[in-house]
């Protein structure tokens, strides 16, 4: 049997069908809607590709919730960086399970931070937004979860 594989894509590179599955099944979680056909005929789709593609679509935070994420920065090497981003771990909730620096180097360094995502108060998105833009971030990326 082959193993399963995974990716994160971006929302907007899927195509759209992908997206409504999501946003059906977040109604059905939430009791805007009480049956798959009133789900599927709210967001544009059948329920034919509701049930095609239910189990193989989840939003990131839901699919992460309650485990551990490893994610990985460039910095720059200035006073204050490193303190900021890691705030925004503290600031969303995330319990942070190891920190490993780079010596840095050509006024950078790479940070690599494994995090325990079930008790965040924010949405990962949201942190990963705000990690991304977060000041002195050169590059970031999620590793593994």
């Amino acid at each position: 049997m082959e193993k399963k594989r995974y990716f994160i894509v971006s929302a907007d590179a899927l195509p759209e069908v992908f997206v409504k599955v999501a946003e059906a099944k977040r109604m059905l979680q939430v009791g805007e809607v009480s049956t798959v056909g009133q789900a599927a005929a709210a967001v544009g789709i059948s329920r034919s590709a509701f049930y095609k593609y239910k189990d193989a679509v989840q939003p990131f935070q839901n699919m992460k919730a309650g485990h551990i994420i490893t994610l990985y920065a460039l910095l720059k090497d200035n006073p204050g960086v490193l303190s900021g981003y890691l705030s925004i771990f503290a600031a969303s909730g995330a319990n942070i399970l190891t920190i490993n620096q780079t010596i840095p180097t050509n006024g950078c360094a790479g940070v690599t931070v494994s995090i325990e995502s079930s008790d965040m108060t924010v949405p990962m998105e949201e942190m990963i937004s705000r990690l991304t833009t977060a000041a002195g971030v050169l590059r970031f990326e999620i590793m593994a979860g």
